[in-house]
């Protein structure tokens, strides 16, 4: 990963917008040679309950730790109600989010899709007090998938084809599933089928997939990045009707608790990662079952 190439933009937009930054012109912008923690208190960065938000928190963590600002992780808090009622009662700081997901959550007509409208969208939806700072290029969408057996004796290839498997179907996916802009009243307002979930509490892991594979749901609802797809070969079905919104990684923020410094570390930290990155922590942390500081440590100093 050639970092230096991939920030250019906004280490010179940091440059003016924030406190200089130790390394910014450097080859390694993660470097420790800050011993300042730029004015404020410790950052605490929260983690949603699956692993790849913890990860993602935990680099932010370690990029601002790496330059001199006191930062820690309060890992799988929850889900989005649970986290974003922590960063607003002051018992987080920061945590990681998916843009049209959070979209989705503050302003539930939103009519905007593409990766720059949602964003936009997204600014101008947040309630006082928070913010958002750059996105990635990463993204990880929920989406829908059913087995590869299906897909091809059903002809199921599309959420418009799910009247295929019956005028009712089972869905497993996590229980906060029940209430998403793309839940069972989504699905029935765009594609017309009528859903039944069936909650499974495990962000999308091997208990979702096994619901599948052992016939007790005919979909269910992953992350676009999980392992699981490719090492159960998992259909990924088509959203013609965009149910699901652009997902880019955004960092949320306690607008007056993360100071000018730290927001420019972490839009440098935006600014590298890629939705291949995401794959491949994921792959270590599920199959490897590496530990979510190992890998987040791994990409920094991949980063470099």
């Amino acid at each position: 990963m050639a970092l230096s190439s991939r920030i250019i933009s906004v280490v010179a937009a940091a440059t003016v917008a924030a406190l200089t930054l130790s390394g910014c012109g450097s080859s390694d912008p993660f470097g420790s040679s800050a011993s300042s923690d730029g004015g404020g208190s410790s950052i605490v960065v929260g983690s949603a309950n699956f692993s790849e938000s913890e990860i993602i928190a935990r680099i932010y963590a370690r990029a601002l730790n790496d330059e001199g600002i006191r930062a820690s992780v309060k890992a799988n808090i929850g889900s989005r109600e649970v986290y974003m009622k922590a960063l607003e009662d002051g018992s987080i700081d920061m945590v990681p989010d998916y843009s049209g997901n959070l979209l989705q959550y503050y302003d539930a007509d939103s009519t905007a899709v593409s990766e720059n409208d949602v964003y936009k969208a997204l600014g101008k939806a947040l309630p006082d007090g928070v913010g958002v700072l750059d996105k990635a290029a990463a993204q990880d969408a929920d989406s829908f998938y059913v087995t590869k057996k299906t897909s091809e004796d059903k002809g199921v290839r599309s959420l418009a084809d799910l009247g295929r498997l019956g005028s009712h179907v089972k869905i497993a996916a996590p229980p906060e599933f029940a209430g998403r802009a793309y839940g069972p009243d989504g699905l029935k307002k765009h594609y017309g089928v009528d859903v039944t979930l069936v909650p499974v509490n495990d962000g999308g892991g091997a208990a979702t997939v096994k619901a599948l594979t052992d016939g007790s749901v005919q979909f269910v609802r992953l992350d676009s990045t999980s392992p699981l797809i490719a090492a159960n070969d998992l259909v990924r079905l088509d959203d013609p009707e965009q149910l699901i919104l652009a997902q880019n990684v955004v960092p949320v923020i306690a607008s007056d608790r993360v100071n000018d410094k730290a927001r420019a570390v972490i839009d440098r930290v935006q600014s590298a990662l890629t939705t291949d990155d995401l794959m491949e922590m994921n792959a270590r942390s599920a199959n490897d079952k590496e530990s979510a500081q190992r890998v987040a440590v791994d990409w920094l100093k991949k980063a470099r």
